[in-house]
């Protein structure tokens, strides 16, 4: 059997992982281990499958980034990208698993629904993926952002400032959420639960009047700037036609108007793609290799048109249909347990 494994959309530390333990189950059995260069790119322009040995994936665990490279590629302009991927697929594979967000199982989900021997494994720094309680990349992110936050506590302490962070997270703020919670941030800002830029101010105004000589204020880059009382502007796009949220400089525009009110002295640090960079965690590359080893488990038995998720701290078989219906929120238990502490 020849399989061919893509990563598409944003890189993520565990990707790596992820190929590593699919591609020991398939060449451990005979079969033919195929790397597609550059995401779904790789399939709708010129084929870049290139076969991939044990060699290749030794001691790839480590490693952050992707081996095989990817991209974010838009398959409707020109149209015809979909269709063409089928033929492609049908010319020089008998199956393909698709690493990658909502927006990579979306495009599989298509592909499945045509006729394409396809399985899924749920990436997304976002931690968004509906139907799935991880996803590869999450768990470095939040690492990355809670030692961030441990870092800028020890200035935002000593020069009485208020701190500013900005990090990822377009439709969601699990990142967000997650790392400002256990880096001990006093007021976190996500899209699921909007507040106004007079509730941020009395936030900072009140902490400070109370004793407390700094405040940590995390800001998910995805969250409404109007609901703040800016404007929203023209963004860039990427190749799928995805906004680049970060452009929309969020953690810019908070910072200047809790500068604008006055009384304060106030920073702002945007984490960016050191949230995406470096060495993924433990537990990236324990369950990356998980979902990766069950991808090709599904493969091997035929289980098409699914994708292998994690719930209750299990790997179970899920339809690529269950994951291709918009994001999973953030819980408003866990965003108020996030509000608590002052």
């Amino acid at each position: 059997m020849r399989i061919g494994v893509l990563t598409a959309g944003g890189d993520a530390p565990g990707l790596n992982a992820a190929i590593r333990g699919l591609g020991n189950g398939a060449l451990s059995d005979g079969h033919e281990f195929i790397g597609i260069a550059n995401g779904w790119a790789g399939l709708a322009t010129e084929y870049a499958g290139r076969p991939l040995s044990k060699l290749d994936l030794n001691y790839i665990v480590g490693n952050g980034g992707t081996i095989l490279g990817t991209a974010r590629h838009n398959l409707d302009n020109p149209p015809g990208g979909r269709e063409r991927m089928l033929e492609v697929i049908d010319e020089h594979l008998d199956a393909v698993v698709a690493i990658g967000g909502d927006g990579t199982q979306r495009i599989s989900n298509w592909l499945s629904q045509h006729g394409a021997p396809i399985v899924g494994v749920p990436k997304t720094l976002d931690n968004d993926l509906a139907g799935t309680d991880y996803c590869i990349g999450f768990d470095t992110a939040v690492s990355i952002v809670t030692e961030s936050i441990d870092r800028l506590i020890t200035t935002a302490a000593s020069h009485h400032r208020v701190m500013v962070v900005e990090t990822m997270g377009r439709a969601t703020g699990w990142v967000a959420a997650m790392g400002g919670l256990a880096g001990g941030a006093d007021l976190i800002l996500i899209p699921e639960f909007p507040i106004t830029m007079d509730d941020v101010i009395e936030h900072v105004t009140r902490r400070r009047a109370s004793g407390y000589g700094f405040s940590i204020v995390v800001v998910a880059e995805g969250i409404n700037l109007e609901t703040l009382g800016g404007v929203e502007v023209g963004v860039s796009t990427e190749g799928i036609g995805g906004v680049r949220l970060a452009t929309r400089g969020v953690g810019n525009f908070v910072a200047n108007r809790i500068d604008e009110h006055g009384g304060f002295e106030v920073r702002t640090t945007v984490l960016g793609h050191l949230q995406r960079g470096g060495t993924p965690t433990a537990y990236d590359r324990i369950w990356a290799t998980r979902v990766g080893a069950a991808a090709y488990e599904a493969v091997r038995d035929g289980n098409f048109g699914t994708i292998p998720v994690v719930r209750c701290n299990e790997v179970v078989s899920a339809p690529l249909s269950d994951v291709a219906v918009g994001q999973r929120p953030v819980p408003r238990d866990l965003y108020e347990l996030c509000t608590a502490f002052f």
